[in-house]
């Protein structure tokens, strides 16, 4: 088999490229090692908390044990289905801040500056507000992926915003707008009624025409003949086989196997291949570095009337919510019930939000276990830029072996002061007026953790990974010894190869990770396919204009 562009990975850039180069006429194949992503669990937006817990979707990943969090090993779920990590995530899309992209293109990522990142975010999107307000000139109006809003009926959702607004945070009616920072509705990749993955929105599009097909098969390394990416070697039922690209290979694979994919074909710290076996085609030492994610606690509060999603959360309501799902695709299946988001600054001198606040109207974890008090709500609170670095290595060289994951989470005195400050200032929230009527007592980490001691033992305790890993491929200046990628994507040190997804960020952006994942598939396209990029957008975002001496 071959095709022009031989793509590994069918998550969230994968899609978006299999969707653009195939629409160019280019053929191309897509390796996806996963299944189909068929079926309620995956498909229903109020039941996010299934897939990403199920082997069947799921890569498994867990972490080394991390020592700054009393040695817990956390896990780290990657999508290995048909839409990769789009298929299980919580489908909340966030753009990132207009700065995340000007640092990007000042590290090294040229032309990858908001002004030129801003029309692609456009592209891709076809953007519903509901109603709801919004800054419609700075959104997307027909782009393959639909981008909505949650109903917002639940009274809690409404109390957030409000409390938020009294606390001095301001209202920003689309944070993917004009202002990022106060406090506002969330936006997620739902369409009538249903997850809207990248697969929905793009690799199916291109599968229908003739030159773009799926197959199934582990990526295990790239195979490079005199510098050069000539074919992906894959295992498909016990058998080895290749399949051949004419033009490049494109690695999609996740933060956490594009570079081991990259490392398992040579390219990557040359001490650390060889002591694998591995010959080294390319040494390039940032290979699998500059790991980063978002970590978050749960903020829980015990609630006063019976107004939380806790009603569904017996074996009669679940009934009634999937029922009324599989028959109309509405009610509270048809949302992931983040419908209620905040971005905010830490402390004055930051110059835009340095923390993220998910609310939810039920007190629950990610893995389904809710709290024991019954009716609350929660606020996931955490620090959007941790100066925390860790590592994706090679545990082996055979292919079927996991990776080792090393985030070195709350390595640096930095993160503990931000989530501390988090904590207490999603407390001041939950103690404006606009919350009077519904709030008892706090759940967690309880009225008695005051003291910093106290905090840094619940934070130690209950830290969990928001599974936003990036940057392990990082793109920048070729003269960067650290970059993996240059600013088109392409793979420094050997021809025909690029990455593009989540690896190649240089730092991580403010917010939830899946919409500048299909932001780097939509714009490498332009750059795999050798076209002008679109023009440049200079509008620029809102900044508190006394953000040097105000925290709010």
């Amino acid at each position: 088999m071959k095709a022009d562009y031989v793509i590994v990975g069918a998550g969230s850039a994968g899609c978006a490229m299999a969707y653009r180069l195939s629409e160019a006429g280019k053929s191309v194949i897509v390796i996806e090692h996963g299944g189909t992503d068929a079926g309620p669990f995956i498909q229903m937006p109020g039941a996010l908390s299934y897939p990403m817990n199920m082997k069947r979707y799921d890569w498994g990943y867990r972490t080394e044990p991390e020592p700054h969090l009393g040695g817990r090993r956390l896990v780290c779920p990657r999508g290995k289905v048909i839409g990769g990590s789009s298929s299980i995530n919580g489908m909340i899309y966030v753009r990132g801040h207009a700065r995340d992209y000007d640092h990007w293109r000042d590290q090294g990522a040229a032309g990858w500056g908001y002004a030129d990142v801003l029309p692609y975010f456009q592209r891709l999107e076809s953007w519903h507000s509901g109603g709801h307000g919004g800054d419609p000139d700075w959104r997307g109006k027909d782009g393959p992926l639909h981008v909505t809003r949650g109903a917002r009926t639940n009274p809690l959702t409404q109390a957030f915003v409000e409390a938020g607004a009294q606390a001095g945070y301001g209202i920003t009616g689309d944070y993917n707008g004009h202002r990022q920072e106060g406090v506002g509705p969330f936006d997620m990749t739902v369409w009538e009624g249903e997850r809207w993955s990248a697969a929905k929105a793009y690799l199916r599009p291109a599968m229908k025409q003739k030159n773009c097909s799926l197959v199934r098969g582990l990526a295990r390394r790239v195979v490079i003949e005199n510098g050069r990416a000539v074919a992906v070697e894959i295992e498909q039922g016990g058998q080895i086989t290749q399949i051949a690209a004419n033009g490049e290979v494109i690695l999609a694979a996740s933060a956490i196997n594009s570079p081991k994919l990259l490392m398992l074909s040579g390219i990557g710290p040359a001490a650390h291949l060889r002591a694998h076996g591995i010959e080294v085609v390319a040494d390039r030492p940032g290979v699998g570095q500059n790991l980063q994610d978002h970590l978050e606690v749960y903020v829980q509060a015990a609630a006063s009337q019976p107004v939380s999603l806790y009603k569904y959360w017996n074996l009669l309501g679940k009934a009634y919510v999937g029922a009324r799902w599989l028959l109309t695709k509405t009610g509270p299946g048809a949302s992931n019930q983040f419908e209620s988001a905040g971005f905010i600054r830490s402390r004055a001198g930051v110059e835009y939000p340095d923390l993220q606040i998910h609310f939810l109207p039920i007190a629950v974890r990610y893995d389904g276990q809710t709290a024991a008090e019954g009716h609350g709500f929660q606020a996931h609170i955490g620090p959007m830029r941790s100066p925390s670095r860790g590592a994706v290595t090679l545990t082996s060289s055979d292919p079927k072996s996991d990776p080792r994951i090393f985030f070195n989470y709350m390595s640096h005195e930095q993160d503990w002061a931000d989530f501390r400050q988090g904590i207490r200032l999603v407390r001041d929230i939950f103690a404006q007026d606009a919350f009077k009527p519904f709030y008892s007592h706090e759940i967690q980490p309880g009225d008695a953790a005051q003291s910093d001691e106290m905090l840094d033992d619940f934070i130690r305790d209950h830290a969990e990974s928001a599974y936003h890993p990036c940057g392990t491929c990082k793109m920048g200046a070729k003269e960067d010894p650290m970059s993996v990628v240059d600013p088109e994507t392409r793979v420094i040190g050997v021809d025909g190869l690029r990455v593009a997804d989540s690896s190649i960020f240089p730092r991580i952006t403010n917010g939830n990770l899946n919409a500048p994942s299909i932001l780097v598939g939509e714009k490498a396209s332009d750059h795999i396919l050798g076209k002008t990029p679109l023009p440049s957008d200079n509008r620029q975002p809102w900044i508190h204009p006394e953000w040097e001496t105000a925290q709010r």
